[in-house]
């Protein structure tokens, strides 16, 4: 597989396209799994947690398929840095989330806010894209 940073532009859409994908997986599936498999054993802040991480999962993986889509047609290094901190930061907000309320452990929770960040400086990156295109005049 190749790293989206290499390759053609179908080959960097098709990158964060399938990261969209197994993102979007993950989510529906923690979602589904905290509404009918955990709704007994878990306490209603633990499912909370998982409803949170679940959602920005998902979004974010909206925002990496839009990611690909624009990927696909141009090189950019903004869209890279943006798929990448999205990916990153999703890994460790949701990732952290999911850990706590499955694992207990409430030390995950300092990964949270780097998550957390990492989201916003996606977004950043992605402003900043269109920023230069239109600056650019493209």
């Amino acid at each position: 597989m190749l790293a989206p940073m290499e390759g053609t532009g179908r080959d960097r859409g098709s990158f964060w396209i399938a990261a969209a994908a197994a993102n979007g997986f993950v989510a529906v599936a923690m979602g589904a799994f905290a509404a009918h498999g955990l709704k007994a054993v878990l306490d209603p802040e633990a499912l909370g947690w998982v409803k949170t991480g679940a959602d920005y999962q998902l979004w974010h993986g909206l925002a990496l398929l839009g990611i690909g889509i624009l990927a696909a047609g141009q090189a950019s290094p903004w869209l890279s840095r943006a798929g990448f901190l999205m990916l990153s930061g999703v890994v460790l907000f949701s990732g952290s989330l999911y850990a706590m309320a499955l694992g207990g452990w409430r030390g995950f929770a300092l990964a949270t806010p780097v998550g957390g960040t990492l989201l916003l400086l996606g977004w950043l990156a992605l402003f900043l894209h269109a920023l230069s295109r239109m600056r650019a005049g493209a």
